[in-house]
């Protein structure tokens, strides 16, 4: 397989599933409603429960843990150069867009242009 290929695709498997990670917790912690409000009224362990017996957390962090590995082998195969700052500026990128799409989150227009010059870095960095 042609290295530049497997880098392309071991940055996107690493956004994704940090995107889908990122975005799963946010939803589950907001579900939950404010922690502190919920142990002053029924106590930490009720909080802890609140926390360990959410779905959404699990989903998230089962996606963090994909991205983990996905990093990996993309240090495997690829140079720490490229992948660590490539993933973690286009995770940036895609953060911004999930939080609009999948939280309704109002996204400005200086996070937009912010994303917009991270991948112009990226892509002079790829090149």
């Amino acid at each position: 397989m042609n290295i530049g290929l497997l880098n392309t695709a071991s940055i996107a498997a690493i956004v994704l599933t940090a995107t889908a990670g990122d975005v799963l917790i946010a939803a589950a912690m907001r579900s939950l409603g404010d922690l502190d409000l919920i142990r002053k009224s029924r106590g930490l362990p009720a909080t802890i429960f609140a926390v360990v017996s959410s779905p959404l957390l699990f989903a998230g962090i089962f996606c963090m843990a994909l991205s983990f590995f996905s990093l990996l082998f993309a240090l495997n195969h690829g140079s720490l150069s490229l992948i660590a700052p490539a993933s973690a500026s286009l995770t940036f990128v895609t953060n911004s867009i999930a939080a609009k799409l999948f939280l309704k989150e109002n996204v400005d227009r200086r996070r937009w242009t912010a994303a917009i010059l991270v991948c112009i870095g990226v892509a002079l960095m790829a090149n």
